[in-house]
């Protein structure tokens, strides 16, 4: 105990070089938690960005519709599965789609174009549907109007008030034909739905293809931080082996490739802060040892043991670590904060080209605690590690060398 006591006294003889050595363990630890949150923010933010512009985080179908996207492979409408599957821990919101197929015809253009029946009220609360209407207004419950991506309507000739005729094969294939009014005009950021997605209210569709009652897909939101494997697993359990779970990462494999390999590159990136991190630590206590040459050669001449000197030494740089340490925790907390509501915009180029896939152009942060708390005790580890060189010196002491000037 009497150790601790002169350790922490020693500390305040020279407060000029506590200072600086808890501050350089500060800034590392706030580079090291921004570093780590900002890749976890740009993470979660595609990810957000994925699920809510179209698949939603888990969508439940009918056992083999994935592989063979047809409405014969449509299932029956179930609200009490619905319910059961709103019921589950993480989930958030639960809403029914009619997928198909169909040309689209507008005076003499005709095109390919794959049309979804929706639940517009529900639709809000899984995709931004509603918030990507470029013209026009969003669908309401029983409107018989379409919304159509905007690639599709320059390339139809199709404003806002135009007509569109719909042929195509429906359930059990019967002959599915309709003709609408373009109600909205959708801006996507996906390239491929904008150019050929069509979207109406699920009675419509299920009109549309001579589907009554019938869906294709259940798509499933989940809250933030809930964990999406775990997730999928209750679901399965509960919808039963007649029905395929599928995570956005099933669907969107080469969306998780991406975020895999830029996982990789971010943390060879963060290994290298690690080592930058090392070394401004390490440069401190050098400049320390050196200040107390003279002191420590003195303790020693004067009977104190080179043991007792090392757990000395010892105690007092792991006081200094734990200092900056939680300084830097402490003072990551705001500026992330701050980040996470007010998130770094890209302009130009760069920013465009976030917007034409649909991403918004911003490097948010994650405030996830753990972050605090790992690359906190990372910088830590880092530094108790590093604190092995003073006592490597004591060990090597002189008494008398170190005393001379």
């Amino acid at each position: 105990m009497w150790l601790i006591k002169l350790a922490w006294k020693n500390l305040w003889r020279n407060r000029s070089r506590t200072y600086i050595t808890t501050s350089a363990v500060a800034f590392a630890t706030v580079v090291s938690i921004l570093a780590r949150s900002l890749q976890a923010g740009i993470f979660d933010n595609l990810v957000n960005n994925i699920v809510s512009s179209y698949t939603g985080h888990i969508q439940v179908h009918l056992k083999g519709y994935n592989d063979e996207q047809v409405l014969d492979n449509s299932m029956k409408r179930s609200s009490r599965l619905e319910q059961d599957l709103r019921a589950i821990p993480g989930v958030v919101a639960v809403t029914a789609r009619l997928e198909s197929f169909s040309l689209v015809s507008s005076g003499e253009k005709t095109k390919g174009c794959m049309v979804i029946g929706i639940i517009p009220q529900k639709e809000k609360a899984i995709t931004l549907f509603d918030k990507k209407i470029s013209a026009g207004r969003y669908l309401a419950d029983g409107s018989n109007e379409v919304l159509m991506g905007k690639e599709l309507s320059e390339r139809m000739a199709s404003q806002v008030g135009d007509t569109v005729i719909l042929i195509g094969q429906g359930y059990h294939g019967s002959t599915a034909a309709g003709k609408y009014r373009v109600g909205g005009v959708m801006k996507l950021g996906s390239p491929q739905l904008n150019s050929r997605l069509m979207v109406m209210t699920l009675p419509a569709s299920q009109e549309l293809f001579s589907a009554d009652s019938m869906i294709t897909s259940y798509i499933i939101s989940l809250e933030e931080g809930a964990d999406l494997n775990k997730t999928s697993s209750e679901v399965h359990h509960l919808a039963g082996p007649a029905y395929e779970v599928l995570t956005w990462e099933e669907i969107m494999p080469e969306i998780k490739q991406h975020i895999e390999s830029d996982a990789r590159n971010m943390s060879v990136i963060q290994w290298i802060l690690y080592i930058l991190v090392s070394f401004g630590i390490f440069s401190t206590l050098l400049i320390m040892m050196v200040e107390r040459r003279f002191e420590s050669g003195m303790l020693v001449a004067i009977g104190m043991s080179k043991p007792r000197l090392q757990l000395l030494v010892m105690l007092e740089s792991m006081i200094t670590v734990m200092m900056g340490s939680l300084a830097g925790m402490m003072i990551s907390i705001p500026v992330v904060t701050y980040l996470s509501r007010n998130p770094i915009r890209l302009s130009g180029e760069s920013a465009e080209a976030y917007q034409r896939f649909g991403f918004e152009p911003i490097f948010p942060t994650s405030t996830d605690p753990g972050i605090f708390l790992v690359q906190g005790s990372i910088v830590f580890v880092i530094g108790i590690v590093l604190s092995l060189y003073p006592v490597y010196v004591v060990a090597k002491l002189n008494p008398v060398n170190a005393m001379k000037k």
